[in-house]
């Protein structure tokens, strides 16, 4: 496969050069922040500067800002690409934040395969608007979520050939919706240093799994510390050793267990939190986050945030339900759980706020 002509882009059917977008953003007024951000972006893609700046997203600590070359954005671009078997001219949805890794990619996805973008101002339903549906499309939990509670937005979620869902897990309810959708439906592993996905997990049909499996040329191991360590060699030179805690079967597929990070030390028991809130999920109705708080005799202690009033029987369900150590030593009621801009749980924010209720 080679990479389609660099020096331009398809943006709703029309191809746009660099001196078009130059032009374009010469232009633009404030009448709508999502398109300057697409402009932006553009001109510094289409510089002569070799690297471009990306955010984290901030989920367990401060978003870091790091630049990554342009030419391994390119290689991961091509590697999606022919992942999902995608064609020049298939239409590709942009309805994602531009200054995080999944929108700058979809973006640069356009530019190196010929897709044409279809850019939309990144909201909880971005489907509402259109009139067809996509060939190629990424969001996020939420957003599928919202879509799948609309009859018309449904049904053109179901219509999108090849849909990537990223930035957070898929809970049972998911899980479940997607399985009969018709088309090709994944959830992605990867992060902003692997300049978004290098794995997959087939979601619908009958070859729905519940393992990750690289996409081609990706190698991925286990470090002493449980933890994975990715290796693809096209679009860095080093491995990448992350902080999540993973295993891995006889085929080299993958499951994510949780985070090291996410992981609870109650005198000496080691908890993880993604555990916690896979067993809480099949009793609580409401939005809540597990995170943890100071204690004297423990050290720490398992914490539950919850969205709106605590029910009365929670603390018996707990213990009727619940292994000990599973067991939120505090339950704390917030009218809003803290999220990211990528509305990923904002597990710094959590712990804070449990620590405040002490």
């Amino acid at each position: 496969m080679t990479s389609h002509s660099c020096d331009a882009i398809q943006i709703n059917g029309v191809f746009y050069t660099k001196e078009d977008i130059e032009k374009a953003h010469s232009m633009i007024d404030n009448s709508s922040a999502f398109k300057e951000e697409l402009l932006d972006f553009l001109l510094d893609w289409f510089s002569p500067k070799e690297e471009i700046k990306v955010y984290t997203s901030g989920s367990t600590g401060c978003p870091k800002e790091i630049l990554v070359k342009k030419e391994s954005m390119k290689a991961s671009a091509l590697l999606t690409c022919k992942s999902l078997k995608l064609r020049p001219n298939d239409t590709a949805l942009l309805c994602m934040p531009l200054k995080y890794i999944a929108g700058k990619m979809m973006v640069v996805r356009a530019i190196v395969f010929g897709l044409n973008l279809i850019p939309i101002t990144p909201q909880k339903n971005p489907l509402k608007l259109l009139e067809s549906a996509p060939k190629f499309a990424a969001m996020v939990p939420m957003q599928v979520y919202n879509s799948l509670q609309v009859k018309r937005e449904k049904e053109l979620l179901k219509q999108i050939k090849h849909l990537l869902i990223g930035g957070g897990p898929i809970d049972d309810y998911l899980e479940k919706e997607l399985k009969s959708f018709p088309f090709d439906v994944f959830s992605t592993y990867g992060m902003t240093e692997t300049l978004s996905h290098v794995a997959l997990r087939k979601l619908s049909g009958k070859n729905a799994k519940n393992v990750y499996t690289p996409l081609e040329g990706i190698k991925v191991r286990i470090s002493g510390e449980n933890t994975l360590i990715i290796y693809a060699p096209h679009l860095f030179d080093k491995e990448i050793i992350t902080r999540d805690i993973a295993e891995i079967d006889s085929q080299g597929n993958f499951r994510i267990l949780g985070r090291m990070d996410n992981t609870i030390n109650s005198g000496g028991i080691k908890i993880q939190i993604e555990q916690v809130e896979e067993a809480l999920k099949k009793l609580l109705k409401q939005p809540f986050v597990i995170t943890s708080s100071p204690d004297k005799q423990y050290g720490e202690v398992v914490t539950l945030l919850i969205e709106g009033e605590v029910p009365d029987n929670l603390k018996q369900l707990f213990f009727q339900s619940l292994p000990p150590y599973y067991r939120p030593k505090h339950i704390i009621s917030v009218p809003r759980l803290p999220r990211t801009e990528t509305s990923k749980p904002d597990r710094r924010a959590a712990k804070k706020i449990a620590k405040e209720h002490l």
